[in-house]
């Protein structure tokens, strides 16, 4: 790190000490049109929590305003358009659909358009993992791969490692003593388990599960399975013996530029790092060094959280998961690290024709944009009786403490497709701790071994429909929605006990309002 970059991070600290509401850690990435204070309080009171469950709210069918679309009972549920994209913008949403398809090829070759594979990757397209750009789910057996996850690795950070410009920003706002971690010496920052010919792959995938019961109220059980990973067969030596590996299934598409729009400080408002209020709950923003922007920003995508904005989180994937280079991340082989020699000096895909790269700034900002974009069905049966009743169980379980109902988005000047929307994602954006059982321990930013930032539930009732299985959480180790629920702990753990000893037909009702979701 130079000194003028470290010298710029004392003056940004010196002016933010500490992360509040009023806090601006930077949008730059979104042409912002300030709210008037009557804007304001009609937002406050449409984002209210609501009391009544005799009907479904005002707008509540819509819950991602006028960009939602019809819920399609297809695979295709989740690539459709936004509702309010205008026409003469559909055509950029389709280009980008392309590239998010686009089956990349090693280097060189004839088709020098889709040159630039790795060396070394976990998938040779976007659409691999995010098959109809839904979720994507561990191994079901020997013969099935792992295309649509993987490890991520890192080792903690020793004392004769130089902090980061995110490390110095933080040190200076939480003080010092936080996990500080790197990208394994030799493995990078994830395990990339495909490479071009010629070349190693750096592990097999494997997973193993031990099954086990858990009893709920009524005589009910549910069987639970706890997972074991292991990178196998090493193809660059054995790990390092400090490493920590976290799995990582590749989440649902949609809604994402709407969760790009909400204010930043409507997000930080739900801070409560110290538990001030004794609900026990303590959310934390996650807070990360931008690529694109050169500053902190807050942290949005990722399981922890750890990507700013749409097209960092899209670029870093072309980057590390297919190996492509691009404007954000230049490197022309990918994630190999300096120790993978051979890997570096393999021929890539960098031209001219692409400024430079593999894939152009330009296909970029259609991949970004085509990732903003991917609609939120519409709400089914929300005025079924047991939906509600199951909606009534949801709040009174204390689960919108995590994951929150409703936001507003930010007034966008000429982004119309986000702008000024009511939407429902149902997550507060921030990180929390899940308890041992999930625990990956490895730290990530902000986040500690133990923290993800809270998923979105919207569109949770389809995935069946759309990705063909019901694997949920960070590593598809639930197979249910009870599952998921189950394997919640620490801030959550007295909302999943209300669940656990409530009475069968409300646990009933409540697995049909996330269904409807």
């Amino acid at each position: 790190m130079t000194r003028r970059l470290s010298c710029g991070l004392a003056a940004l600290a010196l002016a933010w000490p500490t992360v509040t509401q009023a806090d601006p850690l930077g949008e730059p990435h979104l042409p912002l049109i300030p709210r008037t204070g009557a804007e304001a309080a009609r937002i406050a009171r449409v984002t209210a929590p609501t009391t009544d469950f005799t009907a479904p709210e005002p707008f509540e069918s819509r819950p991602a305003g006028a960009a939602t679309v019809r819920a399609r009972r297809t695979p295709d549920a989740f690539s459709q358009v936004s509702g309010n994209v205008p026409f003469e913008r559909e055509l950029m949403f389709k280009v980008g659909n392309g590239l998010f398809k686009k089956v990349w090829v090693s280097a060189p070759a004839s088709t020098q358009a889709s040159d630039g594979l790795g060396p070394l990757y976990n998938a040779r397209s976007c659409q691999r993992c995010h098959l109809k750009d839904g979720r994507g789910h561990p191994p079901e057996g020997a013969e099935d791969s792992a295309v649509s996850m993987f490890l991520r690795i890192s080792v903690p950070a020793g004392p004769q490692d130089a902090m980061t410009e995110i490390e110095e920003f933080l040190a200076a706002k939480d003080g010092p003593g936080a996990p500080r971690t790197r990208p394994d010496p030799v493995y990078g920052g994830q395990i990339q388990d495909f490479a071009i010919p010629g070349h190693a792959a750096e592990a097999r995938f494997s997973v193993s599960y031990e099954e086990f019961e858990v009893p709920l109220s009524g005589g009910e059980t549910v069987s639970m399975r706890r997972p074991t990973y292991t990178a196998a067969d090493p193809g660059y030596g054995p790990l390092h013996p400090d490493a920590m590996l976290s799995p990582r299934v590749a989440p649902q598409m949609i809604g994402l530029g709407l969760l790009e729009a909400i204010p930043e400080a409507d997000i930080l408002a739900w801070e409560d790092p110290d538990d001030a209020d004794g609900d026990g709950i303590s959310g934390r923003a996650q807070i990360v060094w931008s690529v694109e922007y050169g500053q902190p920003m807050l942290g949005r995508f990722g399981l922890k959280a750890g990507a700013p904005t749409v097209k960092e989180q899209s670029a870093s994937a072309f980057a590390g998961d297919i190996g492509i280079s691009n404007p954000l991340f230049p490197a022309g082989w990918g994630e190999c690290s300096a120790a993978q020699t051979d890997c570096r000096a393999a021929p890539d895909g960098n031209s001219a024709r692409d400024d430079g790269f593999e894939i152009s700034g330009e296909s970029l900002d259609l991949v970004t944009f085509y990732s903003r974009n991917l609609a939120v069905p519409t709400r089914r049966d929300l005025d079924d009786p047991d939906v509600l009743r199951g909606k009534q169980a949801f709040y009174e379980a204390q689960c919108t403490a995590c994951h929150r109902p409703k936001f507003v988005t930010h007034r966008l000047d000429g982004q119309p497709e986000q702008s000024f929307q009511l939407i429902w994602p149902y997550t507060d954006m921030l990180l929390h701790d899940m308890g041992p059982g999930l625990a990956d321990n490895r730290p990530e930013g902000r986040a500690n071994g133990r923290e993800w930032r809270t998923a979105p539930l919207w569109g949770i009732g389809m995935t069946e429909t759309v990705s063909g299985h019901t694997y949920y959480l960070h590593d598809g180790r639930a197979r249910s929605l009870m599952e998921a629920i189950l394997w919640h702990g620490g801030e959550a753990e007295a909302a999943k006990q209300r669940v656990v000893e409530m009475p069968k037909a409300d646990r009933d009702a409540l697995i049909r309002f996330l269904e409807s979701l």
